[in-house]
């Protein structure tokens, strides 16, 4: 027979249950559907998918997401948070010299995009375009785009970069990395034998557009140290 206190303890460890469960629910949702695009095109991925794949019941998503886009609006935010991680730290390390921090931060990008294609397309593409303008910032002090501007700048500074407008300077290297991240997770290049000879082809061509010529580069990049002399 049940006692009061029995009753009481058992309501209390089925509400914990049910909170602790609560609380992590949107967080399995948003697991469960970067999971799915792991494997899967983003457009196959609905509320549905979520509810089949976690058991759970419609209504218990919709408290969560109230539609597909609301999910990809968690994803976009989720998903450059995770790219500026990869990216950003390796821009801002400031003990390196300037040339390797674009080198390897390249390097970075290239490599979350080859790991992540189809969460790559989804912040990256067109068809969802109209989410991530309203929820990106490309200035912000923790993004990609902005760590990458932030570095050019330090570059100007320290006479290293060329003295032009730095946002557009960091398009034009994000546009080639963009192009060539597409093309390889695109299947237009054959990756395992041509992306390290392409990524420097690439990086040595921005260096001859991006780098003061008044300057020698001082870096341990085999093809960047003594690519420009200094003038006389």
């Amino acid at each position: 027979m049940l006692t009061l206190f029995t009753l009481i303890l058992c309501y209390d460890t089925f509400m914990k249950k049910n909170e602790y469960h609560h609380g992590n629910l949107k967080e399995e949702f948003l697991q469960t559907a970067f999971d799915f695009i792991a494997h899967n095109d983003v457009e196959k991925l609905t509320l549905k998918v979520l509810s089949d794949a976690t058991d759970t019941s419609r209504s218990a998503i919709y408290r969560h997401f109230s539609s597909k886009d609301a999910l990809i609006e968690t994803m976009i935010i989720t998903g450059f948070e995770q790219f500026d991680a990869a990216v950003s730290p390796i821009l801002r390390e400031t003990d390196r010299p300037i040339i390797e921090r674009f080198y390897f931060g390249g390097k970075a990008y290239i490599a979350y995009a080859k790991a992540n294609p189809n969460l790559y397309r989804l912040l990256f593409g067109k068809k969802y375009a109209h989410i991530r303008e309203e929820v990106l910032t490309l200035d912000d002090d923790c993004s990609g785009f902005g760590a990458l501007k932030r570095t050019i700048e330090e570059g100007q500074q320290s006479g290293i970069v060329k003295k032009e407008e730095s946002f557009t300077q960091a398009v034009v290297v994000w546009s080639s990395l963009h192009g060539l991240a597409s093309l390889m997770i695109d299947g237009f290049m054959d990756v395992e034998t041509l992306e390290d000879s392409l990524y420097d082809a690439m990086f040595k061509s921005l260096l001859a557009g991006l780098v003061s010529r008044k300057v020698k580069l001082l870096s341990t990049l085999p093809f960047a140290e003594g690519l420009f002399q200094p003038k006389s």
